[in-house]
This record gives structure tokens, C-alpha cells and sequence, in this order.
């Protein structure tokens, strides 16, 4: 069957194609004969409750420099669609959160892709402590005695902002560390949210594992090991991606989590572990599709779209 399929994207022509995500779920998309059209998220609207946006035709290929092709664009309801990939990065702002209620009128008779409501309502360092048996000791707030007084029991923290994303602004805190102040003045400057502050987790250096789980069931991982003198695994902070197994304990999280991630309608998702912990549940727009199966892993892209399918097929 042939699916009209819009993606919600930053701005097409800035994405690195080796390692992307979206990029990977487009070429799928295509290969499967599915007619793909591209617009931002910027140019949303809704009038009289009908939302839409600027869209164009694009044709994708897999070559550097030269990846994509668009057609004219035109202002179309975004209901027309079959399917509708919201991936657009973070950070979740209220911009991101105004797309998700603009989505939200028109989900599920267009299929988007992860469900509006739910993303806007699972920020992936809030959802996560749903399962707090399954994460290293985690404290969200602003305030300076709290973070003191976790700081003081653990000794070794690692902090950064709530809504953050890619790596961005993560520190690594020691007991003795006299940079606490400054840095707590800095973050409170900079950051209207609450913090996320972690204890430390030395394993770290072996790794920080990115699971991939499609509507719930596992569907393949990456292990993204930290460049020399870095804490962040992030491959876009310059982390390397090896070939990796799951552990018990980490195929007993895919377990635990995989029914509240059907339950809310989220396809697609990433999950990060650091030596058997659970740290973060990526829902807005997940990466690792393109190194996961580089290594010789599960084609997710593949995976995902055979849900889509089968979503539209009512099944």
C-alpha cells in the first residue's frame, strides 16, 4: 500500500545523513514506494481548527552533499496525510510543545508518529522516573540545599538541565569539587527548569548503551563509548559506536518499560543504560537507527515502517 507520509524536520538541508535517523526512516519510506513530503515546523498554522503548513514533495538519496530533492511548495492540510514523522530535535520548548498540540487535532486519523499528547506529556528525564527502581539514585530540582545535601551522600554527581538534549551542558561533580558554586550560579542563570542531578556512574567510561525498542519490543542496540577525556557518550560530542549484546538485566528494563511505551502510543523510541541503569527514555525524536545497523544489528527503520503499515492497515 502507498502512504502519503509528511515529515516534520528541522531544515532538510543541515542534517548529517551518516548517523540520522529521520534520514534513515526517509530512504525506507521511499524504497517502499510511499510518497514523502517535507516541511518545518515553523511554518504550522491552524485556522478554524484545520492545521497545516508549508509543504513540499522531497526525494531523498543516500549520497553526501547531495541528499535531497524538493518540489514546489504549497500550503496543505496536514489531515490530508496518511502519516505524519514528527522529528524535529529538541530542545522541548514551547515551541516544540505548541507543534504537539497542533498535531494532537489531527492524531489518530493521520498517524503521527510518536503520539503528540503522549511525547508532550513524557519529557524523557521526567518519564524515565516512572521506573525508579531501574535508575541510579536521581534528584529534579532547582534548589541549591537539595542538591547539596544528595551531593553531600553520593559524593561523585553528574548535572544538567531537565530539557537538555545531545550532551549539552552535562558536568561532572566531585565531593571535593570547588567549581559547585559556580556552576550552580551558572545553571541557575541560564536555566529556567529544574536540574537533573545523578549519581555518578563510573561505568560510563565502557559506555553508555542506546536501545532502540519498536512499539514496545526490542529492536536493537548500540554501545556509544565516550571520547578520551569526555564524560559524554553522545556520537555528536564524538562518542564511537561499537557492536553490542544486551545483559539480562538490561533485556529485564526492555521488558519492564515496553508495555507503558504501547500504552502511550510511541513507536519509536531510545533508551539509554549505563551499566545496567536506566537513565534517560528518548521519545521525541531518537537517534542510533544508522549505527545500529551499520554494526550489524536490526534494520529499525525497516521495523518501524512495518508497523506503520500495519497501524494503517488496522491491524
Amino acid at each position: 500500500m502507498m502512504l502519503k507520509v509528511a515529515v516534520q524536520m528541522d531544515p532538510i538541508e543541515t542534517i548529517k545523513i551518516q548517523g540520522d535517523t529521520t534520514f534513515a526512516l526517509m530512504l525506507e519510506g521511499q524504497a517502499r514506494g510511499h510518497a514523502l513530503s517535507y516541511y518545518n515546523p515553523d511554518t504550522m498554522a491552524m485556522r478554524d481548527g484545520a492545521v497545516s503548513a508549508l509543504v513540499a514533495p522531497v526525494e531523498v538519496r543516500d549520497i553526501e552533499g547531495d541528499h535531497y530533492g524538493l518540489g514546489d511548495y504549497e500550503r496543505r492540510s496536514l489531515s490530508d496525510f496518511d502519516a505524519i514523522l514528527m522529528r524535529q530535535d529538541p530542545p522541548f520548548d514551547m515551541h516544540y510543545i505548541s507543534a504537539t498540540h497542533l498535531l494532537e487535532h489531527i492524531h489518530p486519523k493521520t498517524l503521527v508518529v510518536n503520539d503528540p499528547a503522549h511525547v508532550r506529556n513524557a519529557p524523557e528525564k521526567l518519564f524515565v522516573m516512572n521506573f525508579p527502581d531501574l535508575m541510579p539514585p536521581t534528584l529534579v530540582t532547582r534548589d541549591r540545599a537539595e542538591i547539596e545535601a544528595f551531593r553531600a551522600e553520593f559524593g561523585d554527581i553528574v548535572m544538567k538541565p531537565l530539557y537538555g538534549h545531545g550532551g549539552g551542558a552535562v558536568f561532572r561533580i566531585t565531593r571535593e569539587d570547588l567549581n559547585f558554586g559556580s556552576l550552580y550560579d551558572l545553571f541557575a542563570v541560564t536555566f529556567r527548569e529544574p536540574w537533573v542531578v545523578q549519581r555518578f556512574l563510573p561505568e560510563v567510561k565502557d559506555g553508555d548503551k542506546r536501545i532502540l525498542l519498536i512499539d514496545g519490543e526490542f529492536a536493537g542496540a548500540v554501545n556509544r563509548v565516550p571520547a578520551e577525556n569526555d564524560l559524554r557518550s553522545n556520537m555528536v560530542r564524538g562518542g564511537a559506536a561499537r557492536a553490542t549484546d544486551l545483559s539480562a538485566r538490561e533485556r529485564e528494563i526492555c521488558e519492564r518499560i515496553g508495555p507503558a511505551l504501547r500504552e502511550r502510543g510511541f513507536l519509536l523510541v531510545g533508551i539509554d543504560v549505563i551499566g545496567g541503569n536506566l537513565t534517560e527514555i528518548n521519545v521525541t525524536s531518537p537517534t542510533g537507527v544508522r549505527a545500529v545497523k551499520k554494526l550489524g544489528g536490526p534494520d529499525a527503520a525497516a521495523l518501524v515502517w512495518d508497523r506503520i503499515e500495519a497501524i494503517r492497515k488496522g491491524k
